[in-house]
């Protein structure tokens, strides 16, 4: 028996009071990312024995049309300024063109970006036009074992504030990170966000453009407890709604909500809009990097019961000496398969690694090295250039809420049917900031 449970009616949960419609100050704008469910991966659970998967979805068109056109109400009900949506269905031409002619009779100029190796799915990227002008575009192909992608649109705001007569300027990416499926893919996920801010940053300079505001969003497939989220608060971005509900980084806050119940059952919180403002102090990227997959080495050995002692012994392999050699580097590397397979660190971000961690190149780690940039890294570097100078533009964030809203308290609704991920909508006020470069 095929599920015949057709939801009328999409929109009736969000009330009478969309976020945007509360937005007063006309320099504002929202922001909306929202992991929309391709057909082609959901599953119709059957009604007589639950526990049994009946059809895919994308077989029965009244069913993911149905769907998607409740995606479409809630989205232009909501009329966000910026909206980011993951598992588009781009291999299907009549779901397309309905997003395009909805999104485009609501203002919309529409981005879309195809996942590789025709995995069906993709990015769907709209900003409205009563806000931006859309300046520039990027897609950015990883052809990693994911075939995962990024889009970055770099935007001005019309009317808004302007500086030595320069409108603002922002730069906006939309991504979808590979599910961990097993802790060996924590290194890919991380790689797959470092190669987002290289090739973000890369853009700035070949366009010769200052420190702009930087908006992150899309579903990063991890939680606040994990080594994702500590790479990008290295990196100075900040967690819209976290920002706006004043939760912490601490594991107190890590669980008071959630956007997405999986396939496994689990609910957790794996939507972010990062914001990253043009004066925000943060680590030089390749630093950053490093530190992030020293910390999941340090979280490898931890769960093998290692004390910081046992660790430094296991880096140094079979040496007799109190130091650590880069052969010893390597094999206990390879021992924790970060290397040695096709998706572990290559030959240059081994090295890398190394001179991060031998920092007087002298060709051995000792043990106060080993503490220092590999345990406990400590380095706060940061080239001039990674901070704006003088007053410019940046953000603050007004006002985050997620749909539905059980979702804000760490529940999930069984009557929602639109997605297993919630939406989340956040509301950006500029702001002037003093910025002044490091001594």
């Amino acid at each position: 028996m095929k599920n015949t449970r057709m939801a009328k009616n999409w929109v009736s949960r969000i009330g009478n009071y969309p976020i945007s419609s509360t937005i007063a100050d006309p320099n504002s704008f929202s922001c909306t990312t929202f992991n929309i469910l391709a057909p082609i991966y959901k599953r119709l659970i059957h009604e007589v024995k639950p526990n049994l998967f009946d059809d895919i979805e994308s077989e029965i068109k009244a069913y993911w049309l149905n769907r998607n056109e409740g995606i479409l109400d809630l989205l232009l009900c909501e009329n966000s300024s910026i909206i980011c949506l993951q598992e588009f269905w781009v291999g299907n031409e009549e779901l397309v063109n309905m997003y395009d002619t909805r999104l485009g009779d609501a203002g919309y100029i529409n981005f879309k970006l195809a996942r590789t190796n025709n995995r069906g799915d993709g990015l769907l990227t709209a900003v409205h036009q009563d806000y931006f002008r859309v300046i520039g575009h990027r897609e950015f192909l990883f052809n990693d074992f994911g075939d995962r992608v990024a889009q970055l649109l770099h935007v001005e705001v019309i009317g808004g504030f302007t500086h030595n007569n320069v409108g603002q300027e922002i730069l906006i990416v939309n991504t979808h990170l590979l599910f961990p499926h097993n802790s060996s893919m924590c290194l890919e996920r991380l790689r797959q966000v470092y190669k987002i801010l290289q090739s973000v940053e890369a853009y700035r300079k070949e366009n010769n453009l200052s420190p702009l505001p930087i908006i992150l969003c899309g579903d990063w497939n991890g939680s606040k407890r994990g080594h994702v989220y500590k790479f990008l608060r290295s990196q100075g971005f900040v967690s819209s709604y976290d920002t706006a509900h004043h939760y912490t980084d601490a594991d107190a806050d890590a669980h008071k909500w959630v956007s997405h119940r999986n396939h496994r059952g689990n609910i957790c919180g794996v939507d972010f809009i990062w914001l990253l403002n043009p004066n925000k102090y943060r680590k030089v990227l390749k630093t950053s990097w490093s530190d992030a997959v020293f910390g999941l080495f340090k979280y490898q050995v931890r769960r093998a019961s290692l004390t910081e002692e046992d660790a430094f012994a296991f880096l140094k392999a079979d040496n007799d000496g109190d130091y650590i050699t880069y052969s010893g580097f390597c094999e206990a590397l390879r021992q924790l398969k970060f290397i040695g397979h096709p998706n572990g660190l290559s030959n240059e971000e081994t090295k890398d690694l190394w001179v991060q961690a031998d920092v007087d190149g002298n060709g051995v780690v000792d043990y106060e090295e080993f503490q220092q940039h590999i345990w406990n890294p400590t380095r706060c570097d940061q080239t001039e250039e990674d901070i704006a100078s003088g007053s410019t533009i940046g953000y603050r964030v007004q006002n985050a809420v997620l749909y539905p809203s059980e979702a804000e308290k760490g529940l999930w609704p069984d009557d929602y049917l639109l997605s297993d991920h919630a939406r989340l909508t956040v509301v950006f006020t500029p702001v002037r900031l003093a910025c002044s470069r490091l001594s």
